[in-house]
């Protein structure tokens, strides 16, 4: 078994850091940083636990004053690149947060964020100083760096995993939309991305504000045009009818007959126990139509996962998304894993499974799901 990301904080990267800053600063004290660090219940801290131990240590061993201790820190910064690294901008977030020294921490930030990343760290300042903080974004959206570009639309992320929501964006998220609309068109895959994601959390709570969005940034660039497809991922799941018109895909008219003919969905086996792996048969047959023109289809497998207390709770998977002709079939094969993950836990019971073709269920069958026996475990 892998270790887990925690364990990347030990004895000689603590004393590899601590070196480092005793190189710029030469009072730092590095055994009494390492037993801070290193003190009363390290082990049982999970990773941005010890992150923040880091950052108290720090806070105990630098200089009292926030912009001596911020100023060691800079002068080492270009030598600490990595994830490990996310205690530089979270220093700035516990230590730098009172007004005077807004700008300050501002500009650290925006340097640090080349090294790690400072969109978990940004977010304090948006929440206490909004207005303030966003202008500075907006300034970062046209640096050329792209790490800076990705931190002014990450950092103000509605719902960014991880960190605490944003809910004055969850609630109006038009103050970030100018911010979006100078990286629509970026040309790092890295920055494309995040607008993507930032859109996908607005879908989740302003649907109307990104079909609209979708409607009118779509046809002008392929970059553009990458991000309203991914920033429009939860409303395709969901089937809404703007959405799926824009992409592409083929509808399902309530006063016509429908566009498939036959469907099936087949577990090979009925059980299965919570860590191993069910496989399933899906077939689809699409009706004959005097058009000859290509059919647009998404194909899902929809799970209808136990949750705890008998509530259930239905995630997607993609199956497939391609263009078949009328009158034609395709089918194939599904694997669905049923091992505990960090984000789902799997409970005992009957599990509906679901074919959902352009948002309509087609076919669905069911397996029952057990625990394992005492003492077995799954390959």
């Amino acid at each position: 078994m892998a270790e887990p990301l925690k364990a990347m904080y030990d004895l000689p990267f603590l004393r590899q850091f601590a070196a480092r800053v005793a190189s710029a600063w030469a009072p730092f004290r590095q055994e009494d940083f390492i037993q801070l660090v290193m003190g009363d219940g390290w082990e049982a801290l999970e990773l941005k636990g010890r992150m923040r131990r880091i950052t108290h240590a720090l806070g105990a061993t630098l200089p009292a004053s926030y912009p001596e201790a911020l100023g060691v820190l800079l002068a080492i910064h270009e030598q600490c690149a990595g994830f490990p690294y996310l205690f530089f901008p979270d220093f700035v977030e516990v230590y730098g947060l009172e007004e005077q020294h807004h700008e300050r921490s501002l500009n650290a930030l925006e340097r640090f964020t080349a090294q790690s990343s400072a969109e978990f760290a940004i977010r304090p300042f948006l929440l206490q100083a909004p207005e303030r903080t966003l202008a500075r974004m907006l300034e970062w959206a046209l640096s050329p760096n792209e790490h800076v570009r990705r931190l002014a639309s990450e950092g103000c992320r509605p719902r960014l995993p991880w960190a605490p929501a944003l809910t004055m964006y969850k609630k109006d998220p038009s103050p970030i939309v100018p911010l979006l609309e100078l990286l629509k068109c970026d040309p790092s895959l890295y920055v494309r991305k995040s607008v993507a994601n930032n859109l996908n959390d607005i879908a989740k709570d302003h649907p109307a504000i990104v079909i609209e969005i979708a409607k009118r940034w779509s046809g002008h660039h392929q970059w553009t045009d990458w991000i309203v497809r991914h920033g429009c991922r939860s409303l395709i799941k969901a089937a809404d009818p703007e959405i799926m018109a824009l992409f592409g895909y083929e509808e399902h008219k309530a006063d016509a007959e429908g566009f498939v003919e036959h469907a099936a969905l087949q577990a090979l086996s009925q059980e299965v126990r919570i860590g191993e792996e069910s496989e399933l048969r899906y077939e689809v047959k699409l009706r004959q139509s005097p058009s000859t023109e290509l059919l647009r289809l998404r194909v899902e497998l929809g799970v209808f996962y136990v949750k705890s207390g008998g509530k259930v709770s239905e995630k997607r998977f993609l199956v497939t998304d391609k263009k078949a002709a009328p009158g034609t079939s395709f089918g194939g094969m599904k694997k669905l894993s049923w091992k505990d993950l960090s984000t789902r836990k799997h409970y005992e019971g009957l599990h509906r499974l679901t074919l959902v073709v352009n948002g309509l269920t087609v076919a669905e069958t069911s397996i029952m799901v057990s625990q394992l026996e005492q003492g077995s475990g799954a390959e």
